[in-house]
């Protein structure tokens, strides 16, 4: 799709939600636009049903983490329309404590992406049906994506761990000095 096209979409979404559209740009010829969080719900329905729309299958959510802003988090959401062979980019911002509206009731997809942004990422989402952790343990304690997620926590299991490779393994080094199969010594 050329950029002109996903300009004038752009401009059309832009128009058609004048009060849930902060910005609408073409970055790499992909269209993404930048929405008010509390608005998200009524996003995702415009653009899942709106006739020029049609992005009927949510591909995709992901989150970033910039730990330096107030609002910490993007959130963004990847939508497709077969119809139209189109993408689009809806991004957001939260921080650690306001939580996003779940949009389950718009793409059930929905459901499990935001429960994995809830489990790596921390970030909440209000009126999710079933949020909790999906890919740690449930007395598992922090967000692991976050930026300042400890990477250590001196009580690792690999803590113990040398680079010697046990005998017999054509991978492992041979301890320098003395007679060794192999050597010339």
């Amino acid at each position: 799709m050329d950029t002109e096209s996903l300009q004038e979409l752009g401009r059309h979404i832009e128009a058609s939600l004048p009060d849930a559209v902060h910005s609408v740009e073409v970055l790499l010829g992909e269209l993404i636009i930048r929405i008010e969080r509390s608005k998200v719900v009524k996003v995702m329905t415009f653009l899942r049903d709106d006739t020029r729309c049609h992005f009927q299958q949510m591909m995709d959510l992901r989150a970033a983490d910039y730990p330096e802003r107030a609002e910490r988090f993007d959130v963004i959401y990847n939508l497709l329309s077969l119809h139209h062979n189109q993408r689009i980019r809806v991004k957001l911002s939260t921080d650690e404590d306001t939580p996003i509206p779940s949009i389950t009731s718009v793409y059930t997809v929905a459901n499990w992406f935001e429960r994995e942004l809830w489990d790596l990422f921390g970030v909440f989402f209000s009126d999710h049906p079933d949020l909790r952790r999906i890919l740690t343990d449930y007395g598992f304690e922090g967000h692991p994506m976050r930026k300042d997620f400890p990477l250590f926590d001196f009580v690792s299991l690999w803590e113990g761990m040398t680079n010697v490779m046990p005998a017999g393994d054509e991978k492992a080094e041979a301890p320098t000095g003395g007679n060794q199969p192999g050597s010339n010594k």
